[in-house]
């Protein structure tokens, strides 16, 4: 672990009489120094709620106080000033890059977002035509190790670089193949001349034109919107990486069971959640009775509140800021006064105040990603592509890390010693 000793735990084992003074660094203490004194004694987190199961200098989150910065810059900050891919380099490499180191870095993106024919011809017209898109992506980001087995050669630096490059490049490519799939409409090949949001969102939509060529307001959006969703500590997706890359899987393999992770409804898929809840309450009449049907237990305030956070998510300020610039350009999407009746009434009302329920990032995106005209479906797909990156940082950290195998251990509750009974006696 880490800087210095700031201060120290004793435990004492009321069976013996013993003691082990345990240091406090960095805001954690050392399992091992407690397995000193209890030796098979396991400490009992069934959601790692209180576990750190790594050190990391990649993402500070302090959810007391509504921050978040990566690698120590405030993601504020980044959102004002950078770019997503900038934000990658930063995320991978420890620092923001200089002029040359960023231009080389966008020109290896922005080349390795082609994918394999086989990929479109074979295996993504394989699925059922109402197939979700992000079932395909994670099966799709699964299918590429077997396109680079030298992928598996982990201990390499150079080659890990070169295939989180192609990750980062081909997501992208993937997500709106599937997406164009999902639809019934035919692939569209990336176009190197646009930029990486600029490019997604042409090989979305482009029909017939001869080249796409995005709004640069929404195109800037989900820039910003990409940055924010970069990374987020260790989160289940994130865990999920680590755990899955611990075994020495290739980053293929491991991305596929992150994207896994984030397909479930608990962790990408609350934006979706929160456009449902703003369509089933309807109007502004009906804002003060859901509050009050979610203070007796009736129902749930999605959008609000947050694992981590105690305070104001500091993304969630940057997306509703990003939301007027949107709807300047498609249109105020009619759920936004609902959702403003919502947070100022929930915001107002000591109930929800005294329990931290503050707006999280999830509360305003899924009206934007809905006014740009994504469906439901591609919402979480939208999340994956920019998490992966977040992945990958973490991925990459924990192969320099050497770290062991994840292998949490269980504390058994289940019958004791007994002899196997034949079928007939039973």
């Amino acid at each position: 672990m880490g800087r210095d000793v700031a201060e120290s735990v004793t435990i004492i084992d009321n069976r013996t009489g013993n003691q082990v003074e345990v240091p406090i660094v960095d805001g954690g203490v050392d399992a091992k120094e407690w397995q000193k004194l209890l030796p098979g004694v396991w400490f009992f987190d069934p959601s790692f709620g209180v576990t750190a199961s790594t050190a990391s200098a990649i993402t500070e989150l302090d959810g007391g106080n509504g921050i978040l910065r990566y690698r120590g810059y405030p993601i504020e900050q980044l959102a004002e000033n950078s770019t997503h891919l900038e934000v990658a380099y930063l995320l991978l490499n420890g620092e923001l890059p200089t002029q040359n180191e960023y231009d080389a870095w966008v020109h290896d993106v922005t080349y390795h977002t082609y994918v394999h024919e086989n990929m479109r011809k074979r295996f993504m017209e394989g699925f059922h035509h109402d197939a979700h898109p992000m079932g395909m992506l994670v099966s799709a980001i699964g299918a590429l190790s077997t396109f680079y087995p030298e992928a598996k050669d982990i201990e390499d630096p150079q080659n890990r670089h070169i295939q989180i490059n192609r990750l980062i490049s081909k997501v992208p490519t993937l997500a709106a193949m599937a997406y164009r799939a999902s639809i019934g409409m035919p692939f569209v090949y990336p176009d190197n001349d646009l930029n990486y949001a600029e490019n997604f969102l042409s090989m979305l939509w482009k029909v017939a034109e001869p080249q796409y060529e995005p709004n640069p307001v929404l195109a800037k959006a989900l820039d910003v919107l990409f940055m924010l969703h970069a990374d987020h500590e260790q989160n289940c997706s994130t865990t999920a990486m680590r755990v899955v890359g611990s075994s020495h899987a290739d980053p293929y393999s491991a991305l596929a069971g992150a994207t896994g992770a984030l397909y479930g409804p608990r962790h990408g898929g609350a934006n979706e959640a929160v456009i449902r809840m703003l369509t089933e309450i309807g109007s502004l009449d009906n804002v003060e009775a859901f509050v009050e049907s979610v203070k007796k237990g009736e129902g749930l305030l999605w959008g609000f509140g947050h694992r981590v956070y105690k305070a104001y998510d500091p993304r969630a300020k940057i997306v509703k800021e990003t939301a007027d610039q949107v709807f300047e350009v498609t249109g105020r999407n009619p759920l936004l006064d609902i959702a403003l009746k919502l947070e100022e009434t929930a915001l107002s009302d000591e109930y929800f105040v005294s329990r931290n329920l503050y707006p999280n990032v999830d509360f305003y995106t899924g009206l934007i990603y809905q006014a740009m005209g994504f469906p439901m479906e591609m919402f979480t797909v939208l999340f994956a592509i920019p998490r992966t990156v977040g992945w990958l940082a973490h991925w990459q950290e924990m192969l320099q890390q050497e770290q062991r195998i994840s292998r949490p251990r269980q504390i058994y509750v289940g019958e004791g010693a007994r002899d196997y009974v034949t079928m007939g006696s039973r």
